[in-house]
């Protein structure tokens, strides 16, 4: 699209500038890195981002950052936030001078950091949820004449939940047909994911995870007792114990979340779209329904993040249960 003129303001160095070409065709991190380019350039604050907020943290999905030492799959929490603010309606989405606003004065965050301008536009899934945030900040005060540039921001935070909304219906789509594959990937005993279709399954929600910055969590669960059930009720009740645990899994969890056997006595979980205090609540529930099922185990658990991604969490969990365990057992002997 052309023919958009920007006034001379000394933020935007042009007279005329060309938006950039956006289209539902394209992904959301595509669309992202198009617009905090085109920002970078036209309106030259220090740093722009596309951010995401979870449900606890104001998440940085794609940044365009000199003077804050940032990056994507950083974060920081969303109370803290000015943006938390902005929606609130304490403090306005363009802020020239941020500290002249006394409820960005007060935020946390503009303590941690030097914050003289600010820029929050909503980016509003069309259910009118809040996504996240387009959002610019700079150490230093900036002209006046930052506000001019509204109907810009406003207009590249429309097509941007545009494309959102195209690009989250079409992950759900193939999300869909990813199951529907991956579910031959079954153990034979408990009729879960096997270590295979758990594999698969966080290689194709990684890329997803990554673009939109879902919140997620992984939990590693490690059943107690097999090996003495095993060698005196006999294997049968052995494998009697472990479908138990797995039907007892299968009731603690939502439909969205995958999980899997890896072998022997080993579980695993993803808890999709879970916030660390609602996976903290899903390991509690387990704990409660094991101990009425007659299973025991021990159970750690890692949040999601873009930059460990799903194997760093699950390394994570697997330590976090091993820490469990050695923990159980003293606390016993």
């Amino acid at each position: 699209m052309r023919g958009l003129t920007c006034k001379e303001t000394g933020l935007v160095t042009t007279n005329t500038a060309t938006l950039p070409v956006l289209s539902p065709l394209m992904g959301f991190d595509e669309a992202s890195a198009i617009v905090v380019d085109f920002l970078k350039e036209h309106i030259p604050l220090g740093y722009w981002a596309v951010t995401r907020y979870d449900g606890y943290r104001q998440l940085y999905l794609e940044v365009r950052d000199d003077v804050y030492g940032v990056g994507p799959g950083d974060s920081h929490a969303w109370d803290d936030s000015f943006c938390v603010h902005m929606l609130a309606g304490d403090g306005p989405q363009i802020a020239p001078d941020a500290m002249a606003v006394p409820a960005y004065r007060a935020a946390p965050v503009g303590k941690a950091i030097d914050i003289g301008a600010y820029v929050g536009i909503p980016i509003v899934h069309g259910s009118g949820e809040v996504f996240g945030t387009l959002c610019g900040l700079d150490p230093a005060a900036q002209p006046d004449e930052l506000e001019e540039n509204a109907a810009l921001l406003a207009l590249l935070s429309n097509l941007l939940t545009m494309i959102l909304d195209v690009d989250l219906a079409r992950s759900e789509e193939a999300r869909k047909r990813e199951r529907a594959e991956i579910a031959a990937d079954t153990d034979v005993l408990t009729g879960l994911l096997n270590r295979r279709g758990w594999e698969r399954a966080m290689s194709l929600e990684e890329d997803r995870f990554r673009r939109f910055g879902h919140p997620g969590s992984v939990i590693v669960i490690d059943l107690d007792r097999l090996k003495v059930i095993n060698d005196t009720l006999g294997h049968q009740a052995g494998d009697d114990y472990i479908r138990r645990a797995g039907q007892t899994l299968t009731g603690c969890l939502s439909r969205e979340d995958y999980i899997a056997r890896l072998g022997g006595d080993e579980f695993a979980i993803m808890a999709t779209d879970a916030t660390p205090e609602e996976s903290a609540a899903i390991v509690d529930r387990i704990y409660a329904e094991f101990a009425a099922a007659g299973v025991a185990g021990s159970i750690g658990c890692a949040p999601y993040t873009i930059v460990a991604g799903f194997p760093g969490a699950f390394d994570a969990a697997d330590k976090a249960m091993y820490e469990e365990k050695r923990r159980r057992r003293a606390s016993e002997g």
